[in-house]
């Protein structure tokens, strides 16, 4: 009797320590590949913003005009313009400062501005 239960101790074990390295992968597996991209928070960094849909203007064109309130130029805001979103969702991703952030947010027709992020999956095909 003494064998199967050391045996059980020895796959508990093995089990804990599977379930423990899973949960570090899983942990590394969520943080996103640009949260240590610059050390200074004051940087320009990409972000999406979410619009109401332009009722007469073209989406990009609005989109312009709405950075162009905050970053003061449209030549500063088509430099600005990575994406214009047009079919599936209103709104375009542009790389802003912090303080841009705060004030695009407050611009008239602005739903939501977030953070753009890319995240690196572990999985059996990444590990080789």
């Amino acid at each position: 009797m003494d064998k199967p239960f050391i045996l059980r101790i020895s796959e508990l074990a093995i089990l804990v320590l599977f379930a423990s390295v899973c949960l570090t992968m899983s942990d590394s597996a969520a943080t996103p590949l640009d949260q240590h991209a610059t050390g200074s928070s004051a940087a320009p960094a990409v972000h999406i913003i979410y619009t109401e849909r332009p009722q007469d203007e073209e989406p990009e064109a609005y989109h312009i005009r709405t950075l162009s309130a905050v970053l003061g130029s449209e030549e500063a805001a088509k430099e600005a313009l990575l994406y214009s979103y047009k079919s599936a969702a209103s709104g375009f991703s542009a790389k802003l400062t912090p303080e841009q952030v705060e004030q695009i947010s407050k611009q008239p027709g602005v739903l939501q501005v977030v953070p753009s992020r890319t995240y690196q999956l572990h999985g059996a095909n990444n590990l080789q």
